[in-house]
């Protein structure tokens, strides 16, 4: 190919071919004879390839115009010397890439698709997503089997009083960390504390179950203070916990997965806590992050599902839990909480079908079914029943203690809010009532023959922090017969 006149040559062409250019842009992209001979022969500039005199003398191809002008052929008129170096640039950029095997442009994930917004589903399959991943469990505080007596934490007078009753009272709430915006937090905690005003020691809650994510959003020592002890700093019962993904979740730079609630809720002697700050709370003395709590009337088996969206258990603390689920006493009435739900109606997590399916095998396993399953992490209030073995079994999800951000329920096909009671469309499941658009918990009841629950909503931030939490919800279940007498349409 025939050199043509390039600005990138040697400085004197480059002012040649810009004087050239400057005097009549239109005749130079045309020029040729007279002065391509003198710049040859004087400067070494070659001059442009003229068109053939065949060329010129037939009918040329219609060509197509673009702004870059280069789809001309070889018999239209010459490329200027920016077009063929553009030209030439993309001829050997095609080169190359025909050289390199072509990949599919990996599909890219934007957003964490609603698990349903019409059409209620009781639990997924799911996955790990973003950073999520299975943490190790922090080394045990207490001897196995895990287990821990209510009557080494509370005085002897006030359980002998309890038992004597015949009846033990306890709160029951998840996913309580003000992290955001503490006001739900410190009105759900108000309106808990307003329930111990009574004379009668026994009709006052004896402990608050805690059903995990104590702090958000990671389970560091420095959110404790702010998200946990201030918030309960007029709370005058036990704060019992299993650790929700939050507690768990790790960040960079952060201490061990659970160190901090370890130190917490684990400790080896009962004393205040660096993280309690100014507060006189004790820090408590459970066994283990996974582990059983003996009351009066009442077993609590509590399982850590880790990190993980959907949960995740390891071989140990599944066999532990099945041991547990044999040795517990049948005279008493029996409780399983885990911080993932096994079934949920929201649009935001809904269940997990590894937990369901977990819980499934050991009560299969062992032939020995809870008169209740707790759960938390969908931040809303949902009573399931399920039937079961000539049974009902209420399944609970009680996760809008006082993070802010509440979870509302998914709408039925055509839009509509979802009756109760709702029959669920995948398995023996009746939903008789949820509350997705206020904070609040639940106050429990055990005696001897029946459980007994009541959820109270509380005030919106706006309102009156003052102001009463409203009875919502209630239920009783006869744990002998295992069926609930109230608060259900079954028979």
């Amino acid at each position: 190919m025939t050199k043509r006149y390039s600005h990138r040559d040697r400085p004197l062409d480059r002012l040649v071919l810009c004087l050239l250019y400057r005097s009549n842009r239109r005749g130079y992209r045309r020029r040729r004879g007279l002065f391509g001979p003198f710049l040859e022969w004087l400067f070494g500039i070659p001059t442009r390839q003229r068109p053939s005199s065949t060329s010129r003398g037939r009918a040329q191809p219609a060509t197509r115009r673009t702004t870059t002008r280069s789809t001309r052929n070889s018999g239209s008129e010459p490329l200027t010397i920016a077009e063929r170096r553009a030209l030439e640039y993309r001829q050997r950029q095609g080169s190359q890439t025909a050289a390199r095997p072509a990949h599919p442009a990996k599909a890219r994930t934007f957003h964490e698709k609603r698990p349903s917004e019409r059409g209620v589903q009781s639990n997924l399959d799911k996955r790990p997503q973003g950073n999520q991943s299975f943490k190790p469990i922090p080394t045990p505080t207490g001897q196995p089997p895990y287990r821990l007596s209510l009557d080494n934490v509370l005085p002897a007078d006030q359980m002998t009083a309890i038992r004597n009753a015949g009846r033990i009272l306890m709160h029951v709430a998840g996913d309580t960390g003000g992290v955001k915006a503490p006001e739900s937090q410190q009105i759900t905690a108000m309106a808990m504390e307003a329930q111990f005003n009574f004379p009668d020691v026994t009709l006052r809650p004896a402990f608050f179950y805690h059903l995990g994510d104590v702090v958000y959003y990671y389970g560091e020592p420095k959110e404790y203070y702010p998200q946990f002890y201030d918030a309960y700093v007029h709370y005058a019962a036990p704060i019992f916990a299993i650790p929700g993904n939050h507690d768990g979740d790790l960040t960079d730079g952060s201490p061990p997965s659970l160190s901090a609630f370890v130190e917490n809720f684990c400790a080896a002697t009962p004393h205040v806590t660096k993280e309690a700050g100014e507060t006189e709370r004790d820090a408590m003395t459970q066994p283990n992050v996974y582990w059983t709590l003996e009351a009066p009337f009442v077993t609590f088996i509590g399982l850590y599902s880790n990190v993980p969206e959907g949960g995740k258990l390891d071989n140990d603390q599944i066999a532990w839990f099945i041991n547990e689920l044999r040795a517990a006493p049948t005279d008493k009435a029996l409780i399983v909480c885990v911080h993932h739900p096994p079934y949920s109606g929201d649009s935001h997590h809904s269940g997990s079908h590894y937990i369901a399916e977990l819980l499934d095998n050991a009560f299969n396993q062992t032939g020995r079914w809870p008169d209740i399953v707790f759960a938390a992490h969908v931040h809303n209030y949902q009573r399931f029943t399920r039937e079961i073995a000539q049974r009902h079994i209420p399944y609970i999800v009680a996760g809008a203690g006082g993070y802010w951000h509440l979870h509302y329920m998914a709408k039925q096909p055509d839009g509509s809010k979802t009756p109760v009671p709702f029959k669920m469309p995948d398995g023996p499941l009746t939903l008789e009532s949820y509350c997705d658009d206020r904070h609040g918990f639940l106050r429990l009841m055990v005696t001897p023959k029946q459980i007994s629950g009541e959820y109270f909503a509380c005030p919106r931030p706006h309102e009156s922090w003052r102001g009463q939490a409203e009875r919502i919800d209630g239920f009783v279940l006869d744990w002998h017969t295992h069926k609930l007498t109230k608060g259900t349409d079954l028979r």
